[in-house]
């Protein structure tokens, strides 16, 4: 589903959700295994990442405009308190060392990005084009560590699937567009209903507006 115009992004999608709903939503996570802690803003929320992530671990930071506003990308990837993926990646040659790339990717012991939407059920949505960062999400990575704006809560799985066709999706591909003059597309979505392992799973929602 590829855009061919610039698309409208639905802006009932932008609002920060109410503290009922996100506590409903931190409970309903939990009870599904992903433990979820409440971050009052971007700055508080860096430094629980920051804390959860032993030094020189090995941590891959999915491409995420919610890390790259937090300064979460720059701090992994350059500080050099991580052994971080994405710069290995980026020293890989695509045409002749695409599985290393892809194996490095899909293993990390943390992988750390965000979500598309949350639902108030406790289930977690995450949208691609390539679908990258979504086997590691689903189970590769030894731990996850996501950080969600809380505008990305919603009622239910159908809303959360509207919001990425519907707020996401324009964003992104604006985004793309702007950066490489070609459209973006919602390919493939990972759907986390719970997790099997406790305490793989750590989410930390933002009282603030991160991301699409």
């Amino acid at each position: 589903m590829e855009a061919t115009a610039t698309l409208t992004p639905n802006m009932t999608f932008a609002r920060l959700a109410s503290d009922e709903q996100i506590e409903r939503a931190a409970q309903a996570l939990e009870a599904n295994n992903i433990h979820t802690v409440i971050a009052q803003n971007g700055a508080e929320a860096k430094q629980l990442v920051l804390e959860l992530l032993p030094e020189g671990a090995e941590v891959h930071a999915a491409q995420s405009q919610t890390l790259e506003k937090l300064g979460l990308s720059a701090e992994i990837d350059k500080s050099g308190r991580f052994d971080a993926v994405r710069p290995k990646i980026f020293a890989l040659d695509r045409q002749t060392q695409m599985n290393e790339i892809r194996t490095l990717v899909a293993r990390p012991a943390f992988s750390v990005g965000s979500v598309h939407a949350v639902t108030e059920t406790g289930q977690v949505l995450i949208a691609s084009n390539t679908g990258s960062q979504l086997a590691a999400y689903a189970s590769g990575a030894g731990k996850v560590i996501w950080v969600v704006g809380t505008q990305k809560i919603v009622k239910d799985l159908d809303e959360g699937l509207r919001r990425i066709q519907e707020y996401s999706y324009p964003l992104e591909d604006a985004r793309i567009r702007a950066l490489a003059n070609m459209g973006s597309a919602v390919r493939k979505v990972l759907i986390v209903n719970s997790e099997a392992r406790p305490g793989r799973i750590t989410l930390i929602l933002v009282k603030e507006e991160l991301g699409f």
